[in-house]
């Protein structure tokens, strides 16, 4: 996997076998050859300028949960005030843009994710960043916070 240096946060890009709110459900395997992949990280789903670019994630296939990310912000304007909400717990969800779908119903078999999106609310309820990265220095101690957001209920560990 491609995780090289300390992330900014990690987190469920997105979950299998949980229906979307689209209506799909995203199948084990569907995302699996994406294992170890980096896609830009951006802010909900906008493609149209590279200001809403904040960063990267690194994508982590695991068997029978889901696709999860590490995710890395960048040094602009963006990328920082993003790192700021995270930190802080503003923003706790994620969301995935994927194409070239392979599905039959609703149920999604295979895809290539393009983009993680830093998100105010997502489409798979089990897709949110579940630990933060918080550095806070008093007298060389760190502390570290687990926020996470399932089921539409916020959760600080």
């Amino acid at each position: 996997m491609g995780v090289d240096r300390p992330y900014d946060f990690s987190g469920w890009a997105t979950r299998f076998n949980r229906k979307c709110s689209d209506g799909r459900t995203i199948k084990d395997e569907a995302f699996k050859e994406q294992n170890g992949a980096t896609v830009p990280l951006v802010w909900q789903h906008q493609h149209d300028s590279p200001s809403t670019v904040l960063g990267h994630c690194v994508l982590e296939y695991r068997p029978n949960d889901g696709m999860y990310s590490y995710g890395y912000f960048n040094e602009s304007e963006m990328g920082q005030l993003s790192k700021q909400l995270v930190s802080n717990g503003d923003v706790t969800a994620l969301s995935i843009y994927a194409n070239k779908l392979k599905q039959k119903g609703g149920d999604v078999y295979h895809g290539v994710i393009r983009e993680v999106s830093l998100v105010l609310a997502g489409a798979n309820p089990g897709a949110f960043i579940d630990m933060p990265v918080i550095e806070h220095s008093d007298e060389n101690t760190e502390t570290e916070a687990y926020i996470y957001n399932e089921d539409e209920t916020v959760y600080l560990e």
